[in-house]
């Protein structure tokens, strides 16, 4: 099932074994799993997506860095 966000604030993820890279502020598409949420974006015509653990996922809507708007 899918749902709508929004990023405010510091949101990362780490690609592969590489740095964290930013999640832009702004709307987001989530799917979320038993372990892990992905996430999708535009970023002006380019297209983001993450995958990141859902302890992860959790913990920034804790901080209010995600909130999550409706079920689409």
């Amino acid at each position: 099932m899918s749902h709508q966000a929004l990023i405010h604030g510091d949101v990362s993820f780490r690609a592969g074994d590489g740095m964290l890279m930013p999640i832009p502020d702004g709307p987001v598409e989530i799917e979320i799993a038993d372990d892990s949420v992905t996430l999708g974006w535009m970023d002006g015509d380019d297209p983001g997506s993450a995958a990141i653990t859902r302890d992860e996922f959790e913990r920034f809507v804790r901080e209010g860095k995600i909130r999550v708007l409706a079920e689409t």
